[in-house]
């Protein structure tokens, strides 16, 4: 797969360039390790959205059980990301769970800590790897116009809006880039369609830790803190000029 992508071959040399190994722990060594712990902190401080948890549950460090660890170290700044993949028995293969950066982590390292993942996983003979949920793409082909037109509505305005408070298409992008087999959708089902919202609401409900009303204030009260400091950094970069 690499091989055939210059710009992902270019990724890699980057970060080997600047010195970044990968190798797998076992989950006995990963398992609360403080510098992975401070890498997704540092990964946390990051993100526009508060912590999320169900499908893309971030504190996975304390219950490894039979997950995989690949850890990125940087010669001169120890540990400065790690992959962590969880099994897909039925499928005989891997989900990648979480890929998480650290502040001192250069170009290249979420790249690399895939590459080597993947040939972990083949050379354990995987027949399945998917780099897990891309939230709003629209690669898998579907036909959204069979949802509720209230239901378009309402992805159409998360699209529109949504960026602030997560970079959706960057996301999407990134997986795209490893030019996958196929791209699976993943469906919500209602056995009423009178009960779909609801059901949506408690999908919500699981993804947000409780209750999505909060947790989009908290999103929105976290945008306006950003747009604040970006406004006042801004305004103190023109006055020193």
């Amino acid at each position: 797969m690499i091989a055939r992508h210059a710009s992902l071959r270019a990724q890699l040399n980057r970060a080997r360039n600047k010195r970044v190994a990968v190798g797998e722990w076992s989950a006995a060594e990963a398992r609360d390790h403080a510098a992975l712990w401070r890498c997704l902190r540092e990964w946390g401080a990051t993100r526009g959205l508060p912590p999320m948890h169900f499908l893309v549950e971030p504190r996975t460090l304390s219950r490894l059980d039979d997950r995989r660890v690949f850890v990125a170290e940087r010669a001169g700044h120890g540990v400065v990301g790690f992959l962590l993949a969880s099994p897909v028995p039925r499928r005989r293969g891997w989900l990648v769970e979480q890929i998480i950066r650290g502040r001192a982590a250069p170009n290249g390292t979420n790249e690399l800590l895939i590459d080597t993942a993947m040939r972990a996983f083949a050379a354990g003979g995987a027949e399945y790897v998917t780099l897990g949920l891309s939230p709003l793409s629209r690669r898998a082909g579907l036909d959204e116009t069979v949802n509720p037109a209230w239901l378009q509505l309402v992805l159409a305005w998360v699209r529109a809006h949504g960026r602030r408070f997560y970079n959706f298409d960057g996301l999407d992008a990134f997986k795209a880039k490893f030019a996958p087999p196929r791209w699976e959708p993943v469906y919500a089902i209602a056995d009423d369609r009178r009960a779909l919202p609801r059901t949506l609401l408690a999908i919500a409900a699981a993804f947000s830790g409780g209750s999505p009303i909060r947790f989009v204030a908290r999103a929105m009260l976290g945008a306006a803190r950003s747009e604040a400091g970006w406004v006042m950094e801004g305004a103190r970069n023109t006055v020193h000029r």
